[in-house]
């Protein structure tokens, strides 16, 4: 897993860069093959803004999320990408039921 990581008007910090890893680590459990990431913190006007967009084979995912608190964006950015893998996994756990009612096995 690679996870690349910008920061915009805010000075790099390893720690939050620890914690965006963390989070992301624990998305790669729902997906299968290899993952790549990417992270953008950034300040706009007085708010934190995180942006997170995750390749995953031929699926692409992403999230922003702007709050007054740096940590609480990133925990909701995960939230909505755990959303939209979780959704992805069920629609292909659909098409392969269907595909199996079709054919009578």
């Amino acid at each position: 897993m690679r996870i690349a990581f910008t920061f915009h008007n805010l000075a790099q910090s390893e720690h939050l860069k620890a914690y965006a890893e963390e989070k992301l680590t624990k998305l790669q459990k729902y997906l299968h093959g290899a993952m790549d990431a990417s992270a953008t913190f950034s300040v706009e006007r007085h708010s934190f803004c995180v942006d997170v967009t995750v390749h995953a084979g031929s699926e692409t995912f992403q999230a922003r999320e702007t709050r007054e608190d740096m940590y609480a964006a990133v925990n909701l950015a995960m939230d909505k990408l755990r959303q939209q893998i979780s959704r992805a996994h069920d629609s292909q756990t659909q098409r392969r039921r269907h595909a199996v009612e079709l054919t009578g096995e």
